[in-house]
């Protein structure tokens, strides 16, 4: 394999979270989010199971006072919407999730947590039909295509990729 020009770097794969963040950071702030972290990351802070019924609305930082330069600030407000049914569990769990938070920013960003019931759901997109299960000739065409690779692993792993590209295609 050639080495680049010189002056010149080989482009290198990134990792799409290292590419969306400027394209969401403006909404972000306007929530009051400094960064991403905290929406990203809510799942890893609450569970799956309760990321599916919660998410962050919004921080609110404390206004300061001027003249106030040498003072601590204080710790901001996180707002969360959550399922009726599910807030008395987060409630619950609000030490926790704020010190994992905190640890994860590095500092104590969020002092408290203030939850507002309502449906979580209801600006998700509606989950896929799924797709209908694969044929034998779908199967079949994976393997064809597939059968050159000698190490088996390998043969198996592109083959059942293929049955799903195939079974994607096939209209539902």
């Amino acid at each position: 394999m050639d080495a680049p020009p010189p002056g010149r770097r080989r482009p290198t794969a990134r990792h799409l979270a290292e590419l969306i963040g400027d394209a969401i950071s403006p909404a972000l702030s306007a929530k009051g989010f400094a960064g991403r972290e905290v929406v990203s990351f809510w799942a890893g802070f609450v569970g799956e199971r309760l990321a599916r019924r919660s998410r962050p609305l919004k921080i609110d930082w404390p206004k300061r006072r001027p003249g106030a330069e040498g003072e601590a600030a204080e710790p901001a407000v996180l707002v969360v919407l959550v399922e009726s049914a599910f807030a008395p569990e987060l409630q619950h769990m609000a030490p926790v999730l704020l010190a994992r938070i905190n640890a994860h920013l590095g500092w104590a960003a969020v002092g408290r947590l203030a939850l507002r019931q309502g449906p979580v759901d209801a600006d998700r997109p509606a989950p896929r039909p799924a797709a209908p299960p694969p044929t034998p000739a779908m199967r079949e065409a994976a393997a064809a295509a597939a059968a050159p690779i000698v190490e088996p692993a390998l043969r198996d792993a592109v083959t059942r990729l293929g049955v799903a590209v195939a079974r994607r295609r096939q209209p539902r």
